[in-house]
């Protein structure tokens, strides 16, 4: 019998915005939710282990379907008509079925209180069955965002925990999770995360330049929050990895033009604690190097 991924004994894989606070949500996750008029496999689900958790209780929508596809239809377009608990009755047929797209949907609502109860247990439980249907055959295209982002999403949950929960804080389960969606699928909050570990020697033995290439391969996909990170080590030569001022002063200039509002103050005030301590040359290079990124990105 298959083990759950999400059971204690599941073994690593190989290792390849506050900022205390970790990231579970990012652009693929969103990008895949915009995707989801493709037709993606349905997954079949796998019973969990009942002495580690209990099953989440699926309600049974009140409408029929004609697949699990059409439910999920149903769900965007209610969803986007601000129909938000009929869009939760299609998407739980669609889940029903064992459709990735909509147990992930379904996660994310649980686990942000959109439309449904906030309740982190239940979001955990939807993205533990995406878990425990992918397989180790390779990323498949369609489904590799929303695998990255549930395999992030219960890294964050083990790392935590589940208040009055059966979910423990596991600092080393948290790493599993964060080290697989990092590696096997790509994800940018998963290889923040992961860098974030490596940086506070959180499950894992702490290695600054580990950290410092997770944070690297997060910010050239556009995380802002790795860019800042990053930005500051290589200004500082934190952790004795080599000084690069410039670079440093670029990657922390693109994170504070992507900052979002009140929750990334830190990116502007770490932004601007380094650019008050750098030369006039090094702001200049620092300038031309953002110029030349942003001519580039716009050829693409």
């Amino acid at each position: 019998m298959r083990t759950s991924r999400t059971d204690l004994s599941w073994r690593r894989a190989p290792a390849g915005a506050d900022p205390g606070r970790f990231r579970s949500v990012g652009g693929l996750a969103v990008a895949a939710w915009a995707l989801a008029l493709v037709a993606l496999p349905v997954a079949p689900s796998r019973a969990l282990d009942a002495n580690v958790r209990t099953p989440v209780q699926v309600p049974v929508a009140d409408k029929s379907y004609r697949s699990a596809k059409d439910a999920l239809r149903a769900g965007m377009r209610e969803y986007n008509a601000g129909d938000k608990q009929g869009a939760a009755r299609a998407l739980e047929y669609a889940a029903g079925q064992g459709h990735a797209l909509a147990l992930w949907k379904l996660g994310r609502m649980y686990a942000d209180g959109d439309g449904v109860p906030h309740d982190d247990l239940k979001a955990f439980e939807f993205f533990s069955r995406i878990a425990d249907a992918s397989t180790d055959d390779g990323p498949d295209p369609q489904n590799s965002a929303v695998l990255g982002s549930a395999f992030t999403a219960l890294g964050t949950y083990f790392l935590e925990g589940i208040k009055g929960t059966y979910v423990r804080p596991n600092p080393e389960r948290a790493y599993d999770m964060f080290n697989y969606a990092a590696s096997y699928y790509g994800d940018p909050n998963a290889q923040y995360n992961l860098a974030r570990l490596y940086l506070d020697g959180t499950g894992v033995e702490a290695d600054p330049r580990q950290a410092a290439r997770w944070f690297n391969l997060a910010a050239e996909k556009g995380h802002h929050p790795a860019q800042a990170l990053l930005g500051d080590m290589l200004v500082n030569g934190l952790g004795g990895i080599p000084i690069q001022r410039v670079r440093g002063l670029m990657w922390l200039s693109l994170a504070r033009e992507g900052a979002e509002s009140r929750k990334d103050d830190w990116i502007v005030a770490l932004y601007e604690k380094n650019w008050a301590a750098a030369s006039e040359d090094d702001r200049a290079e620092a300038q031309t190097q953002l110029q030349t990124v942003g001519s580039i990105r716009k050829r693409r």
